[in-house]
C-alpha cells in the first residue's frame, strides 16, 4: 500500500515514517521542511511544499495515487498561535480541507490524522478520556479540534473514513538513535531539559511551583514517541480493514510532575544543571494524562515505554547531536 505522510520530515512524522517502512508500506512525504530535516527520512519518496499549494496536492494525487494519508503537517506551538492565528488557521485548518478536497476527488478514502490533547484546554476530572469537554484554549488546540470537525462532515459527505490521534506530551528519541528531536523547534519540556543538560543554555526554567499536586510542579503524561509512531500505524490498518472513524487518546495513562522529570534527566545524563524557577504560565491546566483504554481495547495499542527510556533515548540523541542531524 502506497502511503502520503504530511509533515513527514518532522519528528513524529519522521518516526512514523520509519515505522511504515519497516513494516513494508510504500511512502511518500509531503514537507515544507520548515520545521522537519530531509535527513530524517532518507530512501523515501519526496516532495518539499505545503498542504495549503492545492495545486501542488492535485500533482501529487495524480502522480502518486496514494492509498490512504497520514497527516502531521501543521504548525504546533500554542502560544505562538495566539499572536499568529491567520498563520495556524491558514495552514491547520485551511490546509486540510485543501487535502481533504484533493483525497475526495481522487478517491483515498482513509486518513489518520495527528491531533492534540490541546483541544480538551484544562480538564474537568483525571483521566481524560475521548468523551470529556472539548475547551481548547489556544488558536492551535482549536485549529486541531476545526480539524477534527472536517473529518467528521468529510466522512459523511466524502466517505473518507478517519482516525484522530490526540496525542499528549510526545517525547523522547528512536531506539537505535538514528532519530530524534530538534531542539530548535521545540519549547517542550524534555528537549529543553537535554539543552541544559549538554550545556546549550545555562539553565531550565520550571513554570510554577504552587501547584495543587505532591511537589507543587504541573503533572503531564509523557508519551515515547516510537509508541506514537506505532499507534498511527495501528490506525491505518485498522481503517484499511474497514473499522468506522474514530478517536482515540494516546498516553501512557500516567502523570509525571515536572519536577520528577527535572529528577530523572539529572540521573540519567549525570548533570547537575541549573533549574530556575519561575511562576505559572496562563493557561497551564495542573495535571493532565490520559484514559487510553479505548485505544487499548480499539487498536490493540498499549504504550510500552516510560519516562525511564523516554529520558535515556532523548539524552543519548541529544548529547550525541547537539546540533540536530550534525554529529559531534
Amino acid at each position: 500500500m502506497k502511503v502520503l505522510v504530511t509533515g513527514g520530515a518532522g519528528y513524529i512524522g519522521s518516526h512514523t515514517v520509519h515505522e511504515l517502512v519497516e513494516r513494508g508500506y510504500e511512502v511518500v512525504v509531503l514537507d515544507t521542511l520548515e520545521l522537519g530535516n530531509k535527513q530524517s527520512i532518507e530512501d523515501v519518496r519526496f516532495w518539499q511544499g505545503s498542504i495549503t499549494d492545492e495545486g501542488l496536492l492535485e500533482q501529487l494525487f495524480t502522480q502518486e495515487k496514494p492509498e490512504a494519508v497520514i497527516h502531521f503537517a501543521a504548525y504546533k506551538a500554542p502560544g505562538e498561535s495566539m499572536h499568529e492565528p491567520a498563520k495556524y488557521f491558514r495552514t491547520n485548518v485551511g490546509g486540510t480541507v485543501s487535502l481533504l478536497d484533493t483525497m475526495a476527488r481522487h478517491g483515498t478514502r482513509s486518513i489518520v490524522f495527528s491531533s492534540s490533547c490541546s483541544i480538551f484546554g484544562t480538564p474537568e476530572q483525571l483521566p481524560v478520556s475521548e468523551d470529556a469537554a472539548k475547551k481548547p484554549e489556544s488558536v492551535y488546540g482549536e485549529s486541531k479540534l476545526m480539524g477534527e470537525t472536517l473529518l467528521k462532515w468529510y466522512d459523511v459527505t466524502a466517505g473518507i473514513h478517519y482516525s484522530a490521534l490526540r496525542y499528549f506530551n510526545a517525547s523522547g528519541a528512536a531506539l537505535d538513535n538514528s532519530n530524534g528531536e530538534d531542539w530548535d523547534y521545540t519549547h517542550n519540556l524534555i528537549p529543553l531539559v537535554m539543552k541544559a543538560a549538554v550545556g546549550r543554555t545555562n539553565s531550565v526554567t520550571v513554570f510554577g511551583t504552587d501547584y495543587p499536586t505532591p511537589d507543587g510542579t504541573a503533572i503531564r503524561d509523557y508519551i515515547h514517541v516510537i509508541d506514537l509512531a506505532v499507534a498511527h500505524v495501528k490506525a491505518l490498518e485498522q481503517l484499511t480493514q474497514g473499522h468506522p472513524s474514530a478517536a482515540y487518546n494516546l498516553g501512557t495513562g500516567t502523570g509525571h510532575s515536572v519536577q520528577e522529570v527535572i529528577t530523572e534527566a539529572k540521573r540519567i545524563s549525570g548533570v547537575d544543571f541549573k533549574v530556575e524557577y519561575g511562576a505559572r504560565r496562563s493557561g497551564d491546566p495542573a495535571a493532565v494524562w490520559a484514559d487510553c483504554s479505548k485505544a487499548e481495547r480499539e487498536l490493540g495499542w498499549k504504550a510500552q515505554y516510560g519516562l525511564e527510556t523516554i529520558l535515556e533515548t532523548a539524552w543519548r540523541w541529544h548529547s550525541t547531536h547537539p546540533n540536530g542531524f550534525q554529529e559531534v
